[in-house]
């Protein structure tokens, strides 16, 4: 798995962050470790919010702050999988923009 770093900025300073996972249920796996189940968002330690804006206390939030969020758009989810659901506006959120789709290459003089 891939940590997914990204670099924020605020009053002049900046800091890698990694995101972390945040989940409406929890099970145990093999390991005797907490993973997330149910709905699934991506939020920052630190912060009392998920990326797409949800609070954690109101919406009955947990926090998995050794799970790192590394789902893409493009993740299925099967009846044998503890998550249930997973945010497409956190997906979008943590997900690096492509290049353009289109560029010109010769642009005329």
């Amino acid at each position: 798995m891939m940590l997914s770093l990204i670099i924020r900025s605020w009053r002049g300073h900046t800091a890698a962050m990694a995101r972390a996972t945040a989940a409406s249920s929890q099970w145990i796996d093999d390991n005797g470790v907490r993973q997330p189940g149910g709905e699934v968002h991506a939020w920052e330690p630190g912060t009392n919010q998920t990326v797409c804006g949800l609070a954690l206390s109101r919406s009955r939030l947990r926090r998995f702050p050794h799970v790192v969020f590394d789902f893409r758009a493009t993740d299925q989810i099967t009846a044998a999988d503890e998550v249930r659901y997973i945010c497409p506006r956190c997906v979008a959120a943590t997900t690096r923009r492509g290049e353009r789709s289109w560029t010109r290459t010769a642009p005329r003089p």
